[in-house]
């Protein structure tokens, strides 16, 4: 892994950016840079809370681009402010949200919450004209029950975890 400056990262990062446009995968990595030659003991008590570590930032295409740099805590705001700008400016290609397929599944689970809220009535003659409609109702009903249950027994067991 190659470590450059921030100016260079930030120039071999939009060539990278440039040459991934069309088809391609970039991998970021950002973390603290904790690393001083030997072990790193962690500390109980905190008493190391003061000392300022330098943030690591590393790009990788998978295959033959691979560079890093190592940014100091002053120049932080400078560097997030022109990294920003430069993924801004590089995340056009990507597609766009399918809205349309979320509104209608959100739709589709409201009406199946409403159903389960809305009770099955259960009306007509027991015997005589109307028997069979009565039947599918009373049906209905038993099902509807059942589906409550599961659904408790759903939530009772996602509220143990």
């Amino acid at each position: 892994m190659q470590l450059v400056d921030n100016n260079a990262f930030l120039q071999q990062l939009g060539a990278l950016f440039e040459s991934t446009k069309d088809k391609g995968t970039i991998w970021l990595t950002y973390k603290r840079l904790t690393h001083d030659g030997d072990d790193t003991v962690m500390k109980e008590d905190g008493s190391d809370g003061s000392r300022e570590y330098p943030c690591l930032v590393r790009v990788t295409d998978g295959k033959k681009a691979k560079f890093s740099t190592k940014i100091l805590s002053i120049d932080l705001d400078k560097f997030h402010s022109a990294y920003g700008a430069l993924l801004k400016s590089s995340m056009t290609a990507l597609r766009k949200r399918d809205k349309k397929r979320e509104k209608q599944r959100a739709e589709q689970l409201a009406k199946r919450k409403q159903r389960m809220a809305d009770p099955v009535v259960v009306d007509g003659p027991k015997r005589g004209n109307g028997r069979r409609k009565r039947q599918r109702q009373v049906k209905a009903a038993l099902k509807h029950a059942e589906m409550k249950e599961r659904a408790a027994k759903r939530e009772e067991a996602r509220t143990k975890q």
